[in-house]
Order: structure tokens, then C-alpha cells, then sequence
């Protein structure tokens, strides 16, 4: 059974996202603000947060943090406020999606279960060795990327995008085939994918500001280019 940590400080909205949960078949944490958080997922680790951004105690991005700096762990973050930065914040501090509130319980059991099924389904793939390019080097089986020897701190969505670009190389995807490719998503906000793609330049770019890796295909949208003194991507 798949635990579930649900952190809201509005007691209705924890139990009817608990109740719904709980009918889905999940074992289900409640916690009302951000230490409380912290330490329910350090006594049961869970295998994902549904996380609120306004909390008191601790704000929902730095709970967010805190758990990602232990390890990767599926987010899905709520906020009460439809503003796109709030949104934004989220995804960049390593949620894997968010839920504006109002929302339907139904629709937030369906991204809990699409979320920890991509997980799944990655941590239960068959080892495929390493995927290299240029500095690059992502292995598949230990769930690591290096970047000239150094390890890189991706969350599990970054690495999954990572992996989907190294075995794509020069093709250019839409941000409507990356959601579905890397999140196995049929809907959702596209800025999602853009934050993602962002943030991954971030970590893997000489010069984010101008990406030599991925690229942007304008009226596309992104296309992963092999490094020219690499020339090809390779399972080892």
C-alpha cells in the first residue's frame, strides 16, 4: 500500500483529500503545518506529499526543500492562489505538479496515481547501463547524472526528462509530447514542462542563458543537441 502525506492547515480540506485517498486505496498522513511535515515524513516516509504552499510554521516551498534535500519524493503542491508565479515557485523548488485550489478530490486522486505510477514504472525498468553526451552521464540503473564527474541533484521529474532528451537527441518534441512522454500526462498546464526544461539547463548548461544543449525550437518546442566533441549519445 503507497502512503500518502496530505499537509493542510484547513482541516476540511485534509480530510475530505484524506477521505478520498483513503478510498483509493492509499494509507494516508495528515499534517497541519510544516514541521509537523517534516517529522511525520521522517518517522513514515511516504511515497508521496500532497503538499499546501500556505502553512504556518513553515511555507509549503521550504517544507518542499527540505524533503527533496533527503532524497528525490513526489510532490503535488495546492495553493489557494491562481497566481502563475506561486505556481512557478513550486515546480522550482522540485514539485512534480500542482493543483489550484478549488479542485476536484477525483482529479487529485488521478494525478496522486499518475504521478506514483511514472515513478514506478521507472524505478521498475530493466537496467539499461548509462546514456552519455559530452559531460553527461546518466545511469539508469543507480538513478544518478553526472556532469564532468560531479553529481547533479535532479529531482525524479528532471531525471526522467533528462533520460527522454539523451535517447531523443535532435529531435525536436512539443511541450504537449513531453508532458505525455516524461509525465504520462493526457492534460495539464504546459508551463510545467517549460519550468522543468529551465531548471534542468540550470544544472547542465555551461551558460543557462544560452543553452548549447537544449535547445528551443520556436514554434515546436525543445530539441536536445549532442555536444560536438561528444558526436553520439550511447547505452554503455
Amino acid at each position: 500500500m503507497k502512503r500518502v502525506l496530505v499537509v493542510d492547515d484547513d482541516p476540511t480540506v485534509a480530510e475530505v483529500v484524506a477521505g478520498y485517498l483513503g478510498r483509493a486505496g492509499f494509507a494516508v498522513d495528515v499534517a497541519a503545518d510544516g514541521p509537523t511535515a517534516l517529522a511525520t515524513a521522517t518517522e513514515q516516509p511516504p511515497d508521496l506529499v500532497v503538499l499546501d504552499l500556505m502553512l504556518p510554521g513553515m511555507d509549503g516551498l521550504e517544507v518542499c526543500r527540505r524533503i527533496q534535500e533527503k532524497g528525490p519524493l513526489p510532490v503535488i503542491m495546492l495553493t489557494a492562489r491562481g497566481d502563475e508565479e506561486d505556481r512557478i515557485l513550486g515546480l522550482e523548488v522540485g514539485a512534480d505538479d500542482y493543483v489550484t485550489k478549488p479542485f476536484s478530490p477525483r482529479e487529485l486522486v488521478l494525478r496522486v496515481k499518475s504521478v506514483l505510477r511514472r515513478a514506478a514504472s521507472a524505478a521498475q525498468e530493466a537496467p539499461g547501463g548509462q546514456l552519455r553526451a559530452g559531460p553527461l552521464t546518466l545511469d539508469r540503473t543507480a538513478r544518478r547524472v553526472t556532469h564532468r564527474g560531479s553529481e547533479l541533484a535532479l529531482t525524479l521529474r528532471e531525471f526522467d526528462l533528462l533520460e527522454y532528451f539523451l535517447r531523443n537527441p535532435g529531435r525536436a518534441t512539443s511541450r504537449e509530447e513531453l508532458m505525455r512522454r516524461v509525465w504520462g500526462w493526457e492534460f495539464g498546464d504546459l508551463s510545467t514542462v517549460t519550468v522543468h526544461v529551465r531548471r534542468l539547463r540550470e544544472k547542465i548548461e555551461d551558460d543557462p542563458a544560452r543553452p548549447r544543449l537544449i535547445s528551443t525550437v520556436w514554434g515546436v518546442g525543445y530539441r536536445f543537441d549532442m555536444p560536438v566533441e561528444d558526436g553520439a549519445t550511447g547505452a554503455a
